[in-house]
């Protein structure tokens, strides 16, 4: 086993939340004080609904409106193999965490630990990642937001021993 983490993310057609999450999260996982402590990094959806399609062009532009340039992906559905191949497995909302979890516990001896991602929030209390797919740009700044708070609340409890640059 590798001594990288590696994450993915979570929501219902992967071409909103969880890319928005991930396109973040590998932007800071390529920065010192973190580049080299973070393996593998992807994202996919509960629902196969935009399996092989880009992220949305809102998911883009916001990323790209704060600097992320360089993120690539392809929709795709969990599968049940992810529970073996990833460290962590975070959850966009609680119907995309229960469904995950049902996966999960059909999966015996997995080694992902399945969580809102929310959990991270820095608030004291869970937070959800509101589905922007329906709404206007201002719901993609939030999720943008959310996951640019709560991947650096991760970062920082998991390795408590390293500072930010």
């Amino acid at each position: 086993m590798s001594d990288q983490l590696s994450v993915l993310f979570v929501c219902l057609g992967n071409i909103c939340r969880s890319t928005m999450a991930e396109g973040v999260f590998q932007s800071l996982a390529k920065q010192d004080p973190y580049k080299g402590r973070i393996g593998k990094i992807d994202s996919c959806g509960t629902g196969a609904y935009h399996v092989g399609e880009e992220p949305d062009d809102r998911t883009m532009s916001t990323l790209e409106s704060h600097g992320i340039t360089d993120y690539v992906h392809a929709a795709r559905k969990v599968n049940p193999s992810d529970f073996d191949k990833f460290d962590y497995i975070f959850a966009m909302d609680r119907s995309n965490l229960s469904d995950l979890q049902r996966i999960q516990q059909r999966k015996t001896g997995s080694k992902a630990k399945v969580m809102l991602f929310g959990e991270y929030s820095g608030t004291g209390k869970a937070e959800v990642i509101n589905d922007p797919y329906y709404g206007g740009r201002q719901g993609f700044e939030t999720a943008y937001e959310q996951a640019t708070r709560f991947s650096t609340n991760f970062l920082q409890e998991v390795f408590p021993d390293v500072e930010e640059a």
